[in-house]
């Protein structure tokens, strides 16, 4: 199959193209070249617009009316899916908040039983707490949030279909942990964590790779005490940040570019369900979640996860960073993919990757995505919350 894209921009690793021809196998990409005439094939108008190597979000905790703590099973997770597709994600983890074991091992199930039914996009799971520092907790009931206790380690350690992310306070984890889940294939992050610089440090050293949503809920940067704010912002691990002119102060965003750069900060949504619906509220937990301002927050005005989208995100960023559109696609599809050690299946429109993309129009609005070749999506309103 061959697919020609027209009347628009074709960002690819090593260049941005005025148009371009596309061959596929199959879900694969097997070819990419200027376009030249040759065989029409499928053609596309990209209306002026950008054609962008898929997005891949690595904190999906609902859409579409679902929570994936709620709905820990094939069905919700493809509601998730489905709903986040809308708006050019073609890949994911659903995110688990802090829950009981039980919960986390009926979502490590649903995750490996969604790959193997071919839910589209579904990547593995992330495991957001609860093992996490209870002063740093957010949303999160204290209630839930424990040590790491070797029952669930060795659920966790356990073979799976897909990754496995971990989110996890440093201070209260021994080192020996974040080794043994390291060397059995999960990757590890610290987040909600009160974390010391030394500390954080040291699960750097341990195999820690990432911090969960750059700071938020994370000891911040000091000058005498550089926190786990400075320790990420001083090594070479991967972050998450959320975009949405509510979580960060734009100068915080632009301070995280300059310092971590395209190739180590990663756009997240931390999305819940209220993201491809319309709903005034949802509960959390027992919580009411009140959305509102393109915000979610519980009565107290604590922030509880976010009402965005990947769209939103990359339009936020671009509009807060004054970064080029295939700079910012780079961290909301490369970056996440070489994160998640996918990067040569994932994260690129280049032969041998996965024919997954997204159209945006000139005005950065989504137009469509395909997933392995298949337009799966097409124009909806986004929720993007533009900031400066």
């Amino acid at each position: 199959m061959i697919v020609q894209l027209r009347n628009g921009r074709v960002s690819t690793p090593d260049a941005v193209l005025d148009g371009a021809s596309i061959r596929l196998d199959g879900d694969r990409i097997v070819a990419v070249e200027r376009a030249e005439g040759g065989p029409a094939g499928a053609i596309i108008d990209l209306d002026g617009g950008w054609l962008l190597p898929g997005f891949i979000d690595t904190q999906v905790n609902g859409g579409g009316g679902v929570l994936f703590n709620d709905r820990p099973d094939v069905d919700g997770i493809a509601t998730i899916g489905e709903a986040h597709a809308r708006f050019g994600t073609t890949a994911f983890l659903p995110t688990l908040i802090s829950d009981s074991p039980e919960r986390i091992a009926s979502g490590l199930r649903a995750v490996d039983q969604a790959i193997e039914a071919g839910i589209p996009g579904v990547l593995g799971i992330h495991v957001e707490g609860p093992f996490i520092n209870v002063a740093k907790r957010g949303i999160h009931d204290a209630h839930r949030i424990r040590p790491l206790d070797p029952g669930t380690l060795e659920l966790l350690c356990a073979p799976r279909r897909g990754k496995v992310l971990l989110t996890l306070a440093p201070e209260l984890c021994e080192e020996a942990d974040i080794r043994t889940l390291v060397r059995h294939g999960v990757i590890v992050c610290a987040g909600h964590t009160n974390a010391s610089y030394d500390q954080s440090q040291r699960a750097i050293t341990a195999g820690l790779s990432g911090f969960t949503h750059l700071f938020n809920a994370m000891t911040p940067l000091n000058h005498r005490n550089p926190g786990a704010v400075g320790a990420a912002l001083d090594s070479d691990t991967y972050c998450g940040i959320i975009v949405d002119g509510v979580h960060l102060h734009p100068a915080a965003v632009r301070v995280a570019v300059k310092v971590k750069g395209c190739e180590r900060l990663m756009l997240v949504t931390d999305a819940m369900p209220s993201v491809g619906t319309s709903d005034p509220e949802f509960t959390l937990q027992g919580k009411r979640i009140l959305v509102r301002g393109g915000s979610c927050t519980y009565e107290d005005d604590t922030l509880a996860g976010a009402h965005l989208d990947m769209t939103g995100a990359v339009q936020n960023m671009i509009a807060t960073s004054g970064l080029s559109v295939p700079e910012v696609a780079r961290m909301a599809s490369t970056t996440p993919a070489n994160f998640l050690s996918i990067g040569r299946t994932h994260g690129a429109i280049a032969p041998g990757r996965r024919a997954d993309w997204v159209w945006l129009g000139a005005d950065l609005a989504h137009r469509e995505t395909w997933i392995g070749g298949v337009p799966v999506a097409g124009p909806v309103p986004s929720f993007a919350r533009a900031v400066s």
